[in-house]
This record gives structure tokens, sequence and C-alpha cells, in this order.
């Protein structure tokens, strides 16, 4: 049976997915990825023993994958056999060549990027040439697919849509650009622009529906700033549409309706045409999708 294997190492959790070459789902794997207490600091980072321990796992089901691809946080080198540049998080994967340690050839690429050839794929951005994804969560990530192909930019850093500057004299976030789009949307600073009332986006969202004033300034204050940052990528990249993913995302409508009203005012739309706003479908799993179809050599 030919198959693609498609591997998303994330911080808690390493997702494995067997699908068929069009993308139908085989069968998926969750392992922890950080647990193995016997793990030395001279042996191998605990997430590569786990993320064999899966391909062994899959492949001893199915035979060998046609393909195998893996998305990871950080830059991927020009290669695609290794994240290049992952600082101060997940100790030893920066360097790790995928394919020597598995033995068997593994296309690498960012967790993000992963993310939106999923959603390309298989998911809300199927058909489409020209797509923004921007993942919403506890920071801001994003990428960008143009004219049919991904954009990974001179090292692979092309799509941090979320270290995007909206403020000039804002604080320096983790890049030192100040006042990002990801300082004023992720879930990272909520508790500084709450005034210390909110620590999570589901307590903001909870006061909110219950009519608290300032949970609602909050979040339409962030919503301005969100269709900001949108407008100003849709300036830049002229997608068909851009895809909001990550775990803000799951707020539905109660994200969408205001951050639509706000991009009314706000977005340029030569001929009245507008940029369509959706949800991501895939979910957790968009980027295993985006690493099998990589694994595939992009080819579908």
């Amino acid at each position: 049976m030919s198959y693609l294997l498609g591997i998303d190492i994330g911080g808690t959790r390493i997702k494995g997915l067997a699908c068929a070459p069009d993308g139908e789902r085989i069968e998926t794997l969750e392992v922890p990825t950080d647990d193995l207490a016997e793990a030395s600091a001279s042996g191998p980072p605990p997430f590569a023993v786990r993320v064999a321990a899966v391909v062994k796992e899959m492949t001893g089901r199915h035979g060998e994958a046609s393909g195998i691809g893996l998305a990871a946080p950080g830059l991927a080198d020009r290669e695609g056999r290794r994240i290049a540049h992952m600082p101060g998080r997940m100790h030893g994967i920066e360097g790790l060549d995928w394919s020597d340690w598995l033995g068997r050839g593994v296309a690498v690429l960012n967790d993000a990027h992963a993310a939106l050839l999923g959603e390309v794929w298989r998911g809300a951005g199927r058909g489409l040439r020209d797509v923004v994804l921007l993942t919403l969560g506890t920071g801001v990530g994003g990428a960008i697919y143009a004219d049919g192909r991904l954009l990974r930019g001179a090292i692979g850093r092309a799509g941090h849509l979320g270290h995007l500057c909206l403020d000039v004299d804002g604080s320096p976030g983790i890049t030192r650009i100040p006042g990002s789009l990801e300082d004023a949307v992720g879930e990272c600073r909520l508790k500084e622009r709450s005034g210390g009332r909110f620590a999570t986006t589901e307590e903001l969202m909870a006061a909110h529906r219950a009519g608290d004033r300032v949970a609602g300034e909050v979040w339409l204050r962030s919503m301005r700033k969100l269709a900001c940052g949108v407008a100003s990528i849709i300036n830049a990249v002229d997608p068909e549409v851009v895809l909001l993913g990550g775990g803000i995302s799951t707020a539905g409508e109660e994200l969408l309706a205001p951050l639509r009203g706000e991009l009314e005012g706000i977005e340029w739309r030569p001929g009245g045409r507008a940029v369509e706003i959706r949800l991501a479908e895939l979910g957790a799993w968009a980027g295993a999708y985006g690493a099998a179809w990589q694994g595939n050599d992009g080819s579908h």
C-alpha cells in the first residue's frame, strides 16, 4: 500500500499521520513530546527518540512510506534536512539531521509552514493559489502561500507575521520589534493588556460573554489591532483568503464578526473586492498533513 507519513513535533505532543497519496487519513498516532525520564544530557533528545518510535510503529503496520515529512518549530535549512535555528526551546533540535537519525529520507519544514500546506492540501485553502495563514494562540505565527508556492524566504524566516510592528512606541517583543502584532493579540501579553485581570483567552471570552465591560473592551481592541495587521498583510501579499487558526480561533463568530467589522473600515478593496477571512479547518492536525504533503515533494 502506498502511503505518506507526516510527523508534527509540538511542545507537548508529537503527532503522526499516515495518509493515502490523496490525503485520505489512514491512521493517526499521538505520543508525549518529552517524558522520557531515562534520557541523559549526552544521549539523543527525548523527542527524537519518540519520533523514531512513531515511525517504527507506523511502518511496522503499513510498510515503508513512499514519503516522510516532519514539521517542527524553528527555521528549517534550505536542504530540508534539519531545523537550523531554534534558540532557547526544544534543546537538541538545532542541527539534528532527521534523515540520518531515522535512516531514511525525511523532508523537514517549519511547523507554521506545514500547517498552511496542510490547509491548502486538505483544509480551508483547497483550490487556492494565494493564501495567508495566521495562527492565533499564546503567540501569533503564520505562513504565506503565493502564486501556488510556499514562501520560505532567504533563511526560512518568511511568514513570521506575528512580528509585524503595529506600534513603534510599544515594548520590544521576542524578536526585538516594538509593538508587535503578537503582543497585541497573542495570549502571551493578555495579562498585561487587561490590567492583570485575565491570563487566558478562555477567561477573557467567558467574562466578555457574561457582559463584563472591561473584557469586552480588551477583546474588541485586540480585534481592532488584528484587523490592522490583517489589512497590512493583505496590502503586502494580496491573498485570495486569510485563514485563522490556533487556539484563539476557536472563538469562531465572536472572532470573525468584530474582525470583519473592523476590516470594513480599513481594508483597501480595489473594485470593491474584499479578501475573504476563513477559519482553518484541520485544527491540531494541519501540521501533520502539511508534513506529509512535503514528504511527497509537494507534488499534489
